[in-house]
């Protein structure tokens, strides 16, 4: 994104200055019309043109980062701390295969998961989970 800004910002400073360089005029009746002007044009205001466009450019992209990061995760910084669902405990039984024990709203499950499926094995009632914690 950022060498995307900074191509267009060289592009436009190059267009400002061959329209200023193309600007200059020179007098037809001065003595030695072949020599070259005794004064050139200086820049004037090409570098903050520079900077506004790379500030504009850097603003927009630091804004689409953020939109970005917010859409990410559900309901902002307040929304991780307001998941209903949990793995509560994990135990691995070899070969990619676990037991999980999912809470979801105060309620505990008993999952099986292998590489190509998800089962669910047993829902767990309220003396099982006194007894697991």
């Amino acid at each position: 994104m950022a060498a995307v800004a900074l191509a267009f910002a060289s592009l436009v400073g190059f267009a400002q200055e061959k329209t200023r360089d193309s600007d200059i005029i020179h007098p037809r009746n001065a003595a030695g019309a072949g020599a070259a002007p005794a004064a050139t044009a200086t820049k004037s205001g090409g570098d903050s043109s520079y900077l506004l466009i790379v500030l504009a450019t850097a603003a927009a992209a630091a804004g689409g980062f953020m939109l970005w990061r917010q859409r990410r995760t559900p309901g902002g910084i307040a929304g991780r701390d307001a998941r209903k669902l949990n793995v509560a405990e994990s135990r691995s039984l070899g070969n990619r295969q676990y037991l999980v024990v999912a809470d979801y709203d105060g309620k505990k499950f008993l999952l099986g998961v292998c590489p190509g499926s998800i089962q669910l094995l047993s829902p767990l009632e309220e003396g099982e989970r006194a007894a697991h914690d």
